[in-house]
């Protein structure tokens, strides 16, 4: 069980910049490829970005290819979501999801191909 914790969330202007953690609780933690999700009000939960187990892959979605960077550090146990020119559109609660199968064969955008979920991060951005 990867326990995942969420953090970096909060109130920007658009055209400003968040960077979001997420911490996991396991070693194992540096087999995983990690993925960042969000979901709006009234909306599904929709992919953002994913990194592979050794940060050599990374994948993202249209919407935020070119704004968007992920991240990992292994020995921290930690990935990241590098978010700038915010638009009111990326207002969202963020999630990071763990994957076991570490992304050596691709990167995931479906949340069905995530095991470990946290709880979420809010990002409002004002315009």
């Amino acid at each position: 069980q990867v326990h995942l914790v969420e953090s970096g969330g909060g109130l920007v202007q658009a055209g400003g910049s968040l960077r979001l953690s997420c911490a996991a609780s396991e070693r194992t933690f540096s087999t995983y490829a990690m993925g960042w999700f969000r979901q709006a009000p009234g909306k599904e939960r929709e992919f953002v970005s994913a990194i592979s187990w050794n940060g050599g892959r990374t994948y993202y979605a249209d919407s935020v290819k070119g704004r968007f960077t992920i991240s990992r550090d292994n020995a921290k146990n930690t990935v990241y979501l590098q978010m700038n020119r915010l638009k009111s559109e990326d207002t969202a609660v963020y999630y990071c999801a763990a994957n076991q199968q570490g992304g050596r064969y691709g990167l995931e955008d479906s949340t069905g191909a995530y095991d470990y979920w946290g709880q979420g991060t809010q990002v409002t951005v004002s315009s």
